[in-house]
C-alpha cells in the first residue's frame, strides 16, 4: 500500500536538478525526518511549486510513495516571517544555510527529530527577524546569531547522539566542578584540562552545566540562548571553537561549503 502523507510541517534545505523540468528537493519535515522528493515540472514558469519551494521558509508538503525519493504532491507556504533583505538578509540567509548544510551533513533520511524540527523552525523564526523568545535580544546582531548558531549546533549533536553528557567527565563520569576548566576532545569526549597548561580552547564547569541544563528544557533552542545570553565574548569564542572542531570531526572531516563562501567574501 502506498504511503501519503498531507499537512507535514517541512522546510526545504537544498535542491537539484533531476530533469530538464523537475527538481529533487531535499526537506526537512517534523514528522518525516529528511526526506527527498521529487517535485515534477517544478522548474516550468507555470509550476504551482516554483515559487513555494524555496529555502527557509516554513511549508506545508503533501508526497506518496514508498522509495528512496517520494513524489511530491502538493507545497503551500506554512506562514511565518520572510527573510529580510538587504545587508542583514545576507547575513541572515548565510547562517540559514549554514544550518541548512549542517542538516545535511549530520541527519540520516527517514530518522524523524521532532525537538530538532521545533529548534530549528525557531532559529529561522528570529534570523528573520521576529522577536525573541522572552524578550531575549534581537537576532540583527552579529553576536546574537552567533549565539543562536552555536544553540543549534549544539542541539543538532545532542539530537543527533554525537554530543556526550555536559554534566559529568565523559572518561570518569566525575562530576563537573563549577570552577574548573573543561574541553570537547574528539577522542575522549568531556575532559578536565590539565592545570601545567594553559587549554587552547575550554570552558568552566559552570557553563557546561548550563547548556546541559538548557539541553534537557521542554524548548531547547530557547533555553540555550537563555543560558549563552550572560557569557563573555570570550566564553562564547571558545565555545564557537570547540563545536567547529567537533563538528568537523563528525561531519567527516570536509569543511563547509558556507564556510568557505564566507573566508572568501571576509577576504574581499
Amino acid at each position: 500500500m502506498t504511503t501519503r502523507v498531507t499537512g507535514e510541517p517541512a522546510y526545504v534545505l537544498h535542491h537539484y536538478d533531476w530533469s530538464e523540468s523537475s527538481v529533487i528537493v531535499e526537506a526537512f519535515t517534523r514528522h518525516h525526518g529528511r526526506v527527498a522528493l521529487a517535485a515534477r515540472g517544478a522548474k516550468k514558469p507555470s509550476s504551482n511549486f516554483r515559487p513555494v519551494l524555496l529555502p527557509m521558509q516554513a511549508l506545508l508538503l503533501a508526497w506518496s510513495g514508498d522509495a528512496e525519493v517520494r513524489n511530491l504532491k502538493g507545497a503551500e507556504w506554512g506562514g511565518g516571517p520572510m527573510m529580510p533583505a538587504g545587508a542583514r538578509g545576507g547575513d541572515a540567509l548565510l547562517a540559514g544555510y549554514y544550518a541548512n548544510e549542517l542538516l545535511l551533513r549530520l541527519l540520516a533520511r527517514d530518522d524523524p527529530h521532532p525537538r530538532l524540527f521545533d529548534g530549528y523552525a525557531l532559529l529561522m523564526q528570529t534570523l528573520s527577524g521576529a522577536p525573541m523568545p522572552s524578550g531575549g535580544e534581537p537576532l540583527h546582531t552579529q553576536p546574537s546569531r552567533a549565539a543562536a548558531l552555536r544553540a543549534f549546533e549544539l542541539l543538532l549533536l545532542r539530537e543527533t547522539g554525537l554530543l556526550p553528557a555536559l554534566d559529568s567527565a565523559t572518561l570518569t563520569f566525575a562530576p563537573l566542578a563549577a570552577g574548573a576548566l573543561y574541553r570537547l576532545s574528539p577522542e575522549g569526549g568531556l575532559l578536565a584540562c590539565d592545570d601545567r597548561q594553559e587549554p587552547t580552547a575550554a570552558l568552566p564547569g559552570t557553563c557546561w552545566l548550563a547548556l546541559e541544563q538548557a539541553l534537557s528544557a521542554a524548548a531547547p533552542l530557547a533555553a540555550l540562548l537563555a543560558a549563552i545570553a550572560p557569557w563573555t565574548p570570550r566564553e562564547r569564542a571558545q565555545l564557537r571553537r570547540l563545536l567547529r572542531t567537533w563538528l568537523h570531526v563528525h561531519g567527516g572531516g570536509q569543511p563547509l561549503k558556507t564556510q568557505q563562501l564566507l573566508r572568501e567574501l571576509q577576504a574581499l
